[in-house]
Formats: C-alpha cells, sequence, structure tokens
C-alpha cells in the first residue's frame, strides 16, 4: 500500500479524499518534524518514532569487500507496539470491522504525548525564525553604522587635506608678499647716505662763505 491507497482506504472515514489526503500529510509531516529536533513520538498500540546516533565505524563494501570507514550520522527508528506485535504474529486476531488495531487515547491525555510533541516542534521552528531574523536586523544595523563611520571618517580626512592645502597656500602667499616688500625697505636704506651727503655739502659751502 502506498501513500494514495492510503488516503482512498481512510477517505470514507474522513469524509472524503481531500480530507484524508490532508490528514495524512499532517500526520507525517508532524511525526517528521518531532523525530528530526529529537522528540520521541509514541502512539500506544502502534509503536513509537525516534532519533537515533550511529557512531562513527568500519564498513565493509558487499560488491567488492573492501573495508570502508562510515562517518558519524543519525537514523530515525521505528519501534513496533505490543498490540501491533501481536497481531502481525498472529497471537491475536484483526476483527473484521471497528479500529482496533491501535487503542484509542484516553479523555485528556491528548494534551501530551503526540501532541505535546507537535506543538513543541512548532514553538522551536517560531522561535528559531525569529532568532534569524533577530540576527538579520543587527547585522543590517551594524552595516549601516560601519557604513556611517566609514563616510564620516572619509570627510574628516579630506576636511583635513583641504585645510592643510589652504594653509600651505596662505603661507606661500605670506612669504611672496614678504620677499617683495623686502628690497623696499633696502632701496630706502640706500637713498638715507645721500642725504648725508647733501647736508655735507651744504656745510662746506657755508664754511666757505664764512672764508671769503
Amino acid at each position: 500500500m502506498n501513500k494514495a491507497q492510503l488516503v482512498e482506504a481512510i477517505a470514507d472515514k474522513m469524509g472524503g479524499r481531500q480530507q484524508a489526503a490532508d490528514a495524512v500529510d499532517h500526520v507525517l509531516d508532524a511525526i517528521v518534524r518531532a523525530v528530526v529536533s529529537g522528540e520521541r513520538v509514541s502512539v500506544t498500540g502502534f509503536g513509537s518514532f525516534e532519533k537515533v546516533d550511529r557512531p562513527a565505524r568500519y564498513a565493509r563494501n558487499p560488491q567488492t569487500g573492501e573495508r570502508v570507514r562510515v562517518k558519524k550520522t543519525s537514523v530515525p527508528r521505528f519501534r513496533a507496539g505490543q498490540g501491533f506485535k501481536d497481531l502481525v504474529s498472529g497471537s491475536k486476531k484483526l476483527p473484521r470491522g471497528g479500529e482496533v488495531a491501535v487503542k484509542k487515547a484516553p479523555k485528556g491525555s491528548l494534551t501530551g504525548g503526540a501532541a505535546a510533541t507537535v506543538k513543541k516542534a512548532a514553538a522551536k521552528k517560531t522561535a528559531a525564525k525569529k532568532a534569524t531574523t533577530a540576527k538579520k536586523a543587527v547585522a543590517k544595523k551594524t552595516t549601516a553604522a560601519a557604513k556611517k563611520t566609514t563616510a564620516k571618517k572619509t570627510t574628516a580626512k579630506k576636511t583635513t587635506a583641504a585645510a592643510k592645502k589652504t594653509a600651505a597656500k596662505k603661507a606661500t602667499t605670506a612669504k611672496k608678499a614678504t620677499a617683495k616688500k623686502a628690497p623696499a625697505k633696502k632701496a630706502t636704506a640706500k637713498k638715507a647716505p645721500a642725504k648725508k651727503s647733501t647736508a655735507r655739502k651744504t656745510t662746506a659751502k657755508k664754511t666757505t662763505a664764512r672764508k671769503r
């Protein structure tokens, strides 16, 4: 019996083929998710599903007989319940009608067991999604802050470089102005002796006049 045949087998009891297909999908999905997360799914009278860790070991290739190292892995395992075993072995007979292969869960027991396992798996998945979203948001904020800091540093460097260039230009201009003013002072200094010579000539003329 495959999945489609299983759906057809319970379609009449579920009220339609689509409802039966949805029920089978939901049950299998819940079992798989619970086992993957490390939970044990137990159905009284039917069996239990659980995750088993296998350590690293050596095995032999059946075709070549070569010894091969097998890595550590995890595998799903199903253990049949006692009621299932008794029916398969023939110690108990299947009734012609009714659902007696699996015992019905007592009232109030659905709050635990497989139902609780399914809820835990869903809660873990939701928490993992929230944690991933929070990490992405923090990473985006950190990246944006880093970009802003880099932009500020670049702007500061540009401003410092521009200030240095401006200061250098001012210093060069001041030196040139000083250099131009210096010769004028020297020329003024040279003209001063000429006045002294004129004064000497005037004194000489006065002396000559007195002698006459």
